[in-house]
């Protein structure tokens, strides 16, 4: 029952809708109609720029470390990272805003994080590479999903199997992204300080 408890209050961390509270609160209006219609960092920065992304960005990580701590705290490091598991699918379906919502990238580097800073750094640097060779916010998460999935392994199976989930999960999220990249019609990530 406490580890069921710990899912469910983590899934609850996961479906906080920080990218359309915030720009909401700042008065950018409603982020999913703006740009991608995403909830996450990426769309944050069309509405607000870079500083509104970095926001929308750590609160994302904040609320999949807490799930991490949380399962950490209930069970140990393997219920820590399916506890991360439910905060990123609550991200992705949060009850809010009627089981439409971001895309996990944030999460994920959150759990990443909490459960190692190592793979969180291996992961980052992944990313950074990517997205500043050729642009695309979207290519970077995927090489992300697919690294994390191999480094989480490392750490044990359970904890390995509970970063494939969230990679997988993540990996379906970006479905659409992944045909736009295919047919070359995929938007470049612009960097904008300030909205």
């Amino acid at each position: 029952m406490l580890y069921a408890f710990g899912i469910i209050i983590s899934y609850f961390f996961g479906s906080i809708p920080f990218g359309v509270v915030l720009t909401r609160w700042f008065g950018r209006g409603d982020l999913r109609k703006v740009g991608s219609g995403n909830i996450g960092a990426a769309n944050a920065m069309r509405a607000g720029g870079l500083r509104m992304a970095g926001l929308v960005w750590l609160l994302d990580m904040i609320k999949a470390i807490l799930a991490v701590l949380l399962g950490k705290y209930i069970g140990g490091d393997v219920l820590a990272a399916w506890c991360g598991f439910a905060a990123v699918f609550g991200h992705c379906f949060p009850v809010w805003l009627g089981f439409r919502g971001g895309k996990g990238v944030s999460c994920l580097f959150g759990i990443l994080l909490a459960i190692n800073p190592l793979l969180f750094i291996a992961c980052g640097l992944a990313w950074l590479v990517v997205v500043f060779s050729f642009g695309y916010s979207s290519l970077g998460g995927i090489v992300v999903f697919l690294l994390a999935s191999v480094l989480g392994f490392a750490i044990s199976c359970g904890v390995g199997a509970a970063i494939f989930a969230c990679s997988l999960l993540c990996l379906v999220r970006h479905m659409e992204n992944i045909g736009r990249l295919i047919g070359g019609t995929e938007s470049k990530l612009v960097w904008k300080w300030k909205k």
